[in-house]
């Protein structure tokens, strides 16, 4: 099992910061919370930090865990760790991703998310404000 971390960025105005996955990679054209792989010997805090400031050129500070994500893909299964963090310096640039867009919880659903993401998703958004299934 793989260790992957993923922040969830909120701005001032209560949207999440959600990144689209380019096309011809794992999950092209997908959206997603950014983040990536836990280097061993590496805290899953300290890879957040490390890889937001890789892909989006930002610094974070980590606020919470949000519940883990155990999700088993085709060619390999990871354990998502999402944090909610907030950007504490830096200029959102897109180094990795196709587009950032600023989403409210009200309109999760009208993006195509990878689907280790959506529990998180219903976490940040429970029912009945949001029905997010898999397969989107």
């Amino acid at each position: 099992m793989i260790d992957v971390v993923c922040g969830v960025i909120e701005n001032e105005g209560g949207r999440f910061l959600a990144c689209l996955r380019p096309q011809g990679k794992h999950l092209g054209g997908l959206w997603e919370f950014p983040g990536g792989k836990v280097d061993p010997g590496e805290t899953p805090e300290a890879a957040l930090v490390r890889e937001l400031m890789e892909e989006l050129s930002v610094v974070v500070e980590v606020v919470s865990p949000l519940t883990p994500v155990i999700w088993a893909y085709d060619e390999r299964t990871i354990r998502l760790l999402p944090f909610r963090c907030r950007i504490i310096r830096g200029d959102l640039h897109a180094t990795e991703h196709e587009e950032l867009l600023w989403c409210s919880p009200e309109n999760f659903h009208d993006l195509p998310w990878a689907d280790a993401d959506l529990p998180i998703l219903r976490e940040l958004a429970p029912a009945p404000r949001l029905a997010l299934e898999t397969g989107n």
